[in-house]
């Protein structure tokens, strides 16, 4: 690739990574059909992108590490019951045809958006429940088939653990972003990223662009995050999640 390729692979990065980190979730939605775009088949464009987005992980956490908001507990059980989902999911799209699966996923997205709107107060405010063992069990539970989704499609599954963590434990959607953010952009895509690049290309050409761009847009969007209201928050991400749940629906254009 020449200089000019590269640059516009940086500046894709940092758009598709901010919008992430501010949202909860949706990288894909930009970089993974531009990669494709740009030349590569499917499996490899989708491991290039995993192992891209753990520098979104590395930018959200350098700027949330500053606030002091981050909940180790939640951000340990989300690493723990999501990274073996991780690992099965990436092994399983390798040899599976992903179409059916991101139909459902898509209308899995869709119906995120339309919850979130409808629930006009959720999120807005932090409201702690599901504290208990049984609690926490359902939790990673539920994590558990994200973490799958995660490891196979790589399609805004950072949107559902978002959701969750506000549905389930009751965060604010400003405070769980920051854990999604963390837990999912370096447990999550870390283990991905070893899991992909393990068991089918990538290209490394084109890495050091993407990294470079997903650590600019992971820590600008996790800035953006922070300064932002927790109504704006909830309107971006119900904004993300209908778009990325009709991308999957309708597929590679």
């Amino acid at each position: 690739m020449d200089y000019i390729e590269q640059t516009a692979l940086f500046l894709i990065a940092i758009v598709a990574n901010w919008f992430s980190a501010l949202a909860g979730g949706g990288a894909g939605l930009i970089q993974l059909p531009i990669l494709i775009f740009m030349g590569l088949p499917f499996p490899l464009a989708l491991a290039t992108h995993k192992v891209a987005t753990v520098a979104l992980g590395v930018g959200a956490t350098a700027r949330h590490l500053r606030e002091h908001h981050l909940d180790r507990r939640i951000l340990l059980l989300i690493v723990a019951a999501g990274v073996p989902g991780v690992i099965a999911g990436a092994l399983f799209i390798l040899d599976v045809p992903a179409r059916q699966a991101e139909i459902a996923l898509g209308l899995l997205t869709l119906s995120l958006a339309l919850y979130s709107w409808f629930k006009p107060q959720l999120g807005l405010h932090k409201n702690g429940r599901n504290r208990s063992t049984a609690g926490f069990a359902v939790g990673a539970l539920v994590l558990l088939l994200i973490g799958f989704a995660n490891g196979a499609l790589s399609a805004g599954s950072g949107l559902f653990v978002t959701l969750w963590l506000v549905y389930w434990f009751g965060l604010d959607y400003k405070t769980a972003v920051a854990q999604t953010l963390v837990a999912v952009g370096l447990g999550w895509n870390g283990t991905g990223a070893i899991t992909m690049s393990a068991m089918a290309d990538v290209q490394w050409q084109w890495i050091p662009a993407l990294v470079a761009g997903s650590l600019v847009g992971g820590y600008l969007g996790a800035h953006s995050s922070i300064q932002a209201g927790n109504l704006t928050i909830k309107r971006l991400y119900e904004l993300v999640t209908l778009i990325v749940g009709l991308k999957l629906l309708l597929g590679p254009l």
